[in-house]
């Protein structure tokens, strides 16, 4: 089986995702750290759904078992869980979380001791080490060196005080009315905690969570719903989370949903502005629109295309010295302050630049006019090599002769096609996409 994905490990809970699977996961990992190992200590935090009960619980029999002690700190969003996996002084960190999948899928993701996720090389010995089980029953602890656990339900304070730095000290939130919805994930109570002392007027949806509500109707992936609050509550902006708030979707003052390229962009320029944008660049996927890249070509910044993820985002601007860059879809990096996507951080950053400028959001986020583009995921029944799918190299010189960019990949996470088209020509690019659907539908 092969564990890592784009993102750590993600399935279901209870099948991939397992007991079992998490505990020889969790043993996996301590035995590989080991080797590296300061203080003896592994960071485990989670989101907030139901079977984190099972999956806290069986990371931490195993990360014990190695010898490991574990410290627990609860529900928290995974750009807390790297943060105070650095400032605990911890050798890893593991964060229990599907991010913006539904309850029922859950996932693990890790973090080294400086809190940046670990690269291919790493989650490759990891999953060989998975795979031993001769190996992982030779480095089982007995006597004094079994590991212990303890939970620590306070550190929240250390992270809300963290993102609270990031937002300068000149300004103040006081005036401006947010609505922030939380998708009943790990950020029900950072996010209107920040906000609140930062001296917003907040109105807060999505923070019951229940085990089984989390990402459901609510937060980034259904910003519609922070948007109907935005106009029924008149108020400035609304910030939409996914489930472990590592993921930024802005609405303005009309309820329109701030596009991701434009927002990046904005952002950017800001960051010039304050002579606070290091290399003069900043690193984008290759999902971003053309339009981003005219915009700051433009204003002379550079602009770097990574693999999709985060992490490949993270790995491009540390290559080119950049502070800046993120993805489309909300994971949006500020390096100076967060090691990963975070997207409370992201949204004070947004904040700041509204109240610096004094205009109002529909007015600084939409700053250019976006090549038409269309995404389309495809529930899929098999994953094939795109070279070894009959007809593929001709659907791709169709695209290229009409002058249409394409992205296909299959997810990391899920049993699904990601089509991206972008062109000139909306019409001729709904007809592309068309056939393009048909093609991949008929043979995956």
């Amino acid at each position: 089986m092969k564990l890592f994905g784009t993102d750590g490990v993600r399935g279901k809970a209870g099948k991939k995702i397992s007991a079992l699977n998490s505990l020889k996961l969790a043993m996996a990992t301590g035995i590989y750290f080991k080797k590296f190992a300061k203080t003896n200590k592994i960071l485990v935090g989670k989101d907030t759904r139901r079977s984190g009960y099972m999956v806290e619980n069986a990371i931490v029999s195993g990360l014990t078992a190695v010898g490991f002690d574990v410290i627990q700190v609860g529900p928290l969003p995974t750009p807390a869980v790297a943060f105070l996996t650095e400032n605990m002084r911890c050798d890893a960190g593991i964060m229990i979380s599907a991010s913006h999948n539904p309850f029922f899928d859950n996932g693990i993701k890790f973090f080294d001791a400086h809190g940046n996720k670990l690269d291919n090389s790493i989650e490759s010995e990891i999953e060989k080490i998975f795979g031993d089980d001769e190996l992982i029953e030779a480095h089982q602890a007995t006597d004094k060196d079994i590991g212990k656990s303890k939970r620590i339900d306070d550190v929240i304070g250390r992270y809300i005080v963290h993102i609270k730095n990031s937002f300068p000290k000149s300004l103040s939130l006081s005036g401006m009315r947010v609505v922030v919805d939380c998708a009943n994930g790990a950020g029900y109570l950072v996010a209107p905690s920040v906000l609140s002392e930062l001296g917003a007027d907040v109105i807060t949806i999505g923070d019951t969570p229940n085990g089984f509500n989390i990402n459901d109707g609510y937060g980034a992936m259904h910003p519609e719903r922070v948007a109907k609050a935005v106009v029924k509550y008149r108020a400035d902006i609304g910030i939409s989370l996914d489930g472990d708030a590592d993921r930024l979707v802005l609405v303005d003052e009309n309820g329109s949903v701030i596009n991701g390229d434009k927002l990046m962009g904005v952002l950017a320029l800001y960051l010039k502005s304050q002579n606070s944008l290091k290399g003069n660049g900043m690193v984008a996927t290759v999902m971003s629109n053309q339009g981003l890249d005219d915009y700051l070509k433009s204003n002379n910044i550079e602009l770097y295309r990574s693999d999709v993820g985060d992490k490949n985002v993270v790995e491009l601007m540390k290559s080119k010295g950049i502070n800046f860059g993120g993805e489309q879809s909300g994971h949006i990096i500020f390096s100076d302050y967060a090691k990963t996507g975070d997207g409370i951080s992201s949204a004070l950053q947004a904040l700041a630049y509204l109240i610096t400028i004094g205009k109002k959001a529909s007015e600084v986020f939409n700053p250019y006019i976006s090549y038409p583009q269309e995404l389309v995921n495809l529930p899929i029944n098999q994953k094939k090599e795109f070279k070894s799918i009959k007809g593929y190299d001709e659907l791709v010189k169709t695209l290229e002769k009409n002058s249409v960019r394409y992205l296909f990949r299959y997810s990391g996470t899920e049993s699904k096609i990601r089509l991206l088209l972008e062109s000139k020509d909306k019409i001729l690019l709904d007809k592309m996409m068309d056939k393009t659907k048909e093609f991949f539908k008929s043979l995956l």
